[in-house]
């Protein structure tokens, strides 16, 4: 059973930067692609950034481009998303899924495990 936990979480100013973190409990967390969702209140949750297992190509929602940065390390099982310039518009809960392959998907079915997420709020 592959459990993942998200961490790093909270409020932050706009303009901010904070790091969030998903470590993973199982040893498969290499074999898979990753990636980081979001879910505002009121909204569906949405793709936010995902990596291939290798970590070498990652892929991004338009509007987190040249702001967020995902990154894994596979030796430690976890992943992170390094999120810069913050605007009010990124508060939402953050989870962290692993992929059904190594492809790094754009889309909630191309996962198969999920967190249970970390709030992050951005102040104005």
């Amino acid at each position: 059973q592959v459990q993942l936990v998200e961490s790093g979480g909270g409020l932050v100013q706009a303009g901010g930067s904070l790091r969030v973190f998903c470590a993973a409990s199982a040893r498969t967390f290499s074999l898979y692609a990753m990636g980081w969702f979001r879910q505002a209140p009121g909204k569906e949750r949405e793709f936010v950034a995902a990596i291939i297992r290798s970590g070498g190509t990652t892929r991004y929602e338009d509007s987190v481009k040249g702001r967020i940065t995902i990154s894994r390390d596979n030796a430690n099982n976890t992943m992170y998303l390094q999120m810069n310039s913050m605007k009010p518009e990124d508060t939402a809960v953050y989870y962290c899924a692993q992929g059904k392959t190594i492809v790094p998907a754009p889309t909630r079915d191309g996962y198969d495990y999920w967190g249970q997420g970390t709030q992050v709020t951005v102040s104005s």
